[in-house]
C-alpha cells in the first residue's frame, strides 16, 4: 500500500465508493435507482422536510430534487403537501410503500455492511463505530464553528 492508500480521507472516500457500488448493484435488482434510494433514505431520517432541505441534504440543485420527487410521487413512494404556515413551502413525506421499499433496502445495506466487516471481531466493530462517530462529531463541530452548517453538519449532531 502506498502512503496515499493509508490516508484517512482516501480510505473513507474509497470505502464509501465501494459500498455505494455494491449497494447500487444489489438494489438495482429491486428496481430502485441510486438517486431514488438517496431520497428515500433522507426522507426516512427526516420525514416532512421541505423540498429545499431535501436538495441540501442530497447536495443537489432544487430542480434536480424536484424532478426526483416527481418520479417518486408518480410511483407512489412520496407525497408532497403545502406547509400550513407558508404555502410556498412543500413538505415531503414517504408513503407506506416507501417504508416497505426502505425496509428492503435496509436489508441489502445491512448485508453489505456485515460482509464488509466480517473479518472484524464484535469488539473491533464497536471500536470502529465509536472512532468514526468521534471523527464525524469533530468534523461537525469544525464546520459549524466555521459557519458552514449545512444539512449534513446539522444531521450529524
Amino acid at each position: 500500500m502506498t502512503s496515499d492508500d493509508r490516508h484517512v480521507g482516501f480510505l473513507a472516500a474509497d470505502i464509501s465508493r465501494l459500498m455505494r457500488t455494491e449497494f447500487d448493484r444489489q438494489v438495482g435488482a429491486l428496481g430502485v435507482t441510486r438517486a431514488q434510494w438517496m431520497v428515500l433514505a433522507r426522507l426516512a431520517r427526516k420525514p416532512g422536510c421541505s423540498q429545499t432541505e431535501l436538495a441540501e441534504m442530497m447536495e443537489v440543485e432544487r430542480a434536480t430534487a424536484g424532478r426526483l420527487l416527481d418520479r417518486l410521487e408518480e410511483n407512489g413512494l412520496v407525497r408532497r403537501e403545502a406547509d400550513p404556515a407558508d404555502r410556498r413551502i412543500r413538505r415531503v413525506f414517504p408513503t407506506k410503500l416507501a417504508a416497505t421499499e426502505q425496509a428492503r433496502m435496509r436489508i441489502v445495506a445491512d448485508g453489505i455492511v456485515d460482509d464488509a466487516l466480517s473479518t472484524l471481531t464484535p469488539p473491533e466493530r464497536e471500536a470502529l463505530i465509536e472512532l468514526l462517530s468521534a471523527v464525524r462529531a469533530q468534523l461537525s463541530r469544525i464546520t459549524q464553528a466555521n459557519g458552514a452548517q449545512g444539512a449534513f453538519a446539522a444531521a450529524a449532531e
